[in-house]
């Protein structure tokens, strides 16, 4: 542990095992993913999930925490994240997130994806694809940056460069700023959190061991958002659509590993100019 939020460092025998969890989870994605399609419901991609966790003989970090009842958060168009499976039915040209977690050994990982369901409009598309590129940016920022803080100043760039270059109609997108990134390790909620924003505290510095899981929410409107009265379904408040990227990243020397992802990240990085370290 060090620092004022007591961050805590990972030996690389750690970092090893949240590389396993962060596989099972790459596994549920993938196949939720797959299976999503309209006429599907989201409690049948939540089965499919659960399905994958177990038979890798990890467990859901989701399920049952603070009494959250599913193994997967699947949020739909305006939902942002936190959306509960159930009976919905997915359509064609509905935006989907899908945010998942697993444990090994005790140890989390953490990712979440968005797609367009069926053929996307292409507003959806250009919002889906600036989410992801938000992402990467603040993952290439930890490899190069000293402090925390450059990760929500990679992101916000991101945004910046999508209007100027038309994407929502020359405006800039909304950062959602009420829910961010987090530390994650043996729970999957630690400090430091991880803004996705550019804020006056540039945050601690960055130091091998850490793990993040950075996960930039963004939204074609503005960017307030409130909760449903299931007590966990977060939506925009003018009803615009959003979208929600996330992976699991450990700091090590020399470098960034992606947890979650298969490469390690090393394909979307090498396109901005960071090379990642293999475990």
């Amino acid at each position: 542990m060090f620092g004022r939020e007591k961050i805590e460092l990972k030996t690389p025998d750690e970092v090893r095992l949240m590389r396993r969890a962060g596989l099972v989870v790459a596994d549920a994605l993938d196949a939720v993913l797959a299976h999503a399609a309209p006429g599907v419901t989201t409690a049948e991609l939540d089965a499919v999930a659960a399905e994958v966790i177990a038979a890798t003989g990890a467990t859901p970090s989701f399920l049952g925490y603070l009494d959250y009842p599913a193994t997967i958060c699947v949020s739909v168009n305006d939902e942002v994240v936190h959306g509960i499976p159930g009976p919905r039915v997915l359509a064609e040209g509905d935006v989907l997130s899908v945010d998942c977690g697993a444990v090994v050994e005790g140890w989390h990982g953490d990712a979440a994806r968005t797609r367009v369901v069926g053929t996307a409009d292409p507003a959806d598309a250009e919002l889906v694809a600036t989410g992801e590129d938000a992402l990467w940016a603040g993952i290439a920022a930890l490899a190069g940056g000293e402090r925390l803080g450059a990760v929500g100043e990679a992101v916000e760039t991101v945004v910046e460069l999508a209007a100027t270059a038309g994407r929502n109609g020359g405006q800039p997108y909304g950062i959602v700023e009420e829910y961010v990134g987090h530390g994650i390790g043996r729970a999957m909620h630690q400090p430091p959190d991880v803004l996705n924003y550019r804020a006056r505290d540039k945050g601690p510095r960055l130091r091998p061991g850490m793990c993040l899981a950075i996960e930039p929410m963004l939204v074609r409107g503005a960017r307030y958002t409130r909760t449903l009265d299931d007590e966990w379904t977060v939506v925009t408040e003018d009803g615009s659509r959003a979208v929600h990227w996330e992976h699991t990243v450990a700091l090590l020397p020399g470098g960034v590993w992606v947890l979650t992802a298969r490469d390690g990240g090393a394909d979307r990085l090498a396109a901005l100019g960071v090379r990642v370290v293999p475990l």
